[in-house]
């Protein structure tokens, strides 16, 4: 069995989740989340056993309805109507394994011990988590404003006994599920509904996966940037540190290193026939990249305070004998981090397409479109015009969602931040990069092979030989989408130690 990972009120770093999915670690509370937990829920219901005035949410109705207030009697079918009843996405279904981030960052809030839920609620989620139970959830739904309501009524449907969960060969109805696993559904006590469905884990689970994702593809855009450097016989007094460290943004700094380190020992790069200056999509690479990578380290410290916060309403502070209503559900944060990360992500495939340009483009004693016989053989040509149309879409994705709002709930909820679509639209543009890179990828590795008498590094070489494994190089006109879709597997499936991301 896998190490545990023990749920605490200790910061969970981005890193750490990377661990945990890596690892398949399975969780379980810490005695000192335990102790919140029942703590908060013991408060909650002396509190409201003799309340005199009507608290939000837990004997009154929700949203617009907040002044309609609820009998005691009807308490327990009032937090399972607001989850049946908010269970409203559609589109795509959510990843599985976002919706495992999801689970593992609900389950994470919940235990800081704020939100007056019962052990057993978080208990449950733990066993969906360990269990390998993904509940299905649907892409659209959340303003990012009132909590991710619609994507996490999906997320805890199952705990009632309804809803569905991801199968092998399609939905398991959770009914079925619960039954097999000799498991009763809940029954959920006062608020329980809408801290389940109050706060923002679809958002900050797209972005913590968008953020894993990002740090991987920060790292191959240097690795491969700095193999077109190479086949493009690059002047590289560009990446000089005396440069980099007069205008010492950290990120600039960084990128000139690592591309640094991985020509080190390279031949080619001790070559006397260079030009003056490149153009800017190599020149520039420090600077470009550098720039990505300062804007995600702005929104990990964003998404970093985000997983360690309670982010549904009202909460329950029962050391200071008060249950506050408030607004920590709103998304914005997210949002702007979303739609920076979107941006930032999306400029690291338009250089990279520029430079899938240059190297097609017949010069620096290349063939034109890097194939022997071109005219007979269209070559590389088109790979480019693909990885132009996916630069052009990332512009189109790259919109900021932030900016918008729209009025719900009869006026109560009058700003929204649209957070959760900024959350789709940059989990389609970092595939999109993926796509573009892996292009880059293909037209660098089959210019570095009309430098035959010319000698790179010894890690670009290795990246070269195990690339040609899948990759064959090109000698004549072939289904070149197969090529695309092979490199791709390449990147995603290659080993980066991950102290060389975070």
């Amino acid at each position: 069995m896998n190490e545990l990972h023990y749920i605490s009120t200790a910061p969970l770093k981005i890193a750490t989740v990377y661990r945990i999915l890596e690892q398949q670690s399975p969780l379980a509370l810490s005695p000192e989340a335990i102790d919140a937990i029942e703590h908060s829920y013991a408060y909650l219901h002396d509190k409201l056993a003799s309340a005199k005035k009507p608290i939000y949410g837990i004997n009154t109705g929700f949203g617009s309805l907040c002044d309609t207030s609820i009998s005691a009697k009807d308490l327990a079918q009032l937090q399972e109507n607001i989850v049946v009843s908010h269970a409203c996405g559609t589109g795509p279904t959510v990843p599985p394994d976002i919706v495992k981030i999801m689970l593992l960052l609900k389950i994470q809030s919940l235990s800081y011990g704020y939100s007056g839920v019962h052990l057993q609620t978080v208990q449950r989620l733990i066993d969906f988590y360990n269990h390998d139970l993904m509940p299905i959830v649907y892409q659209q739904g959340s303003l990012g404003a009132s909590g991710d309501l619609a994507p996490l009524a999906h997320l805890s449907l199952p705990l009632l006994g309804k809803g569905y969960f991801h199968g092998p060969k399609g939905p398991l109805a959770a009914e079925i599920v619960l039954k097999n696993y000799d498991w009763m559904p809940i029954t959920l006590a006062a608020k329980e509904g809408l801290a389940l469905l109050n706060g923002t884990q679809f958002m900050s689970a797209y972005g913590v996966n968008a953020l894993i994702k990002s740090y991987r593809l920060m790292y191959l855009s240097d690795m491969i940037a700095a193999l077109s450097m190479e086949a493009f016989n690059c002047n590289n007094s560009a990446l000089d540190a005396m440069i980099h460290l007069v205008r010492p943004h950290a990120g600039q700094i960084k990128t000139a290193e690592r591309i640094t380190a991985f020509i080190a020992d390279s031949q080619m790069a001790l070559e006397p026939n260079k030009k003056v200056q490149d153009p800017y999509s190599f020149r520039c690479v420090p600077q470009v990249h550098g720039a990505t990578k300062d804007t995600i380290s702005f929104v990990h410290n964003t998404f970093h305070t985000e997983i360690n916060s309670v982010t549904d309403n009202p909460l329950v502070f029962g050391a200071a004998d008060k249950i506050i209503s408030g607004g920590n559900f709103h998304g914005q944060p997210l949002a702007f981090g979303l739609d920076f990360m979107a941006i930032a992500m999306a400029e690291l495939g338009s250089i990279s397409e520029r430079r899938t340009y240059q190297l097609i483009s017949g010069t620096r004693g290349l063939p034109a479109f890097l194939v022997q016989n071109p005219g007979l053989n269209s070559g590389l040509m088109i790979l480019q015009y693909t990885a132009a149309s996916i630069v052009s879409q990332n512009k189109q994705l790259a919109t900021p969602a932030s900016v918008d709002s729209i009025v719900s709930s009869n006026g109560q909820e009058d700003h929204v931040s649209m957070g959760a679509n900024a959350a789709t639209k940059c989990d389609q543009i970092l595939n999109n990069v993926t796509t573009i890179l892996a292009i880059e990828l293909i037209n660098a590795s089959q210019a570095m092979s009309f430098r035959n008498n010319h000698a790179t590094s010894d890690f670009l070489t290795s990246v070269l030989r195990a690339f040609r494994e899948d990759v064959p190089l090109v000698d004549q006109d072939r289904i070149f989408s197969t090529d695309i879709q092979q490199a791709i597997d390449f990147l995603e499936h290659l080993n980066i130690d991950p102290d060389e991301l975070f």
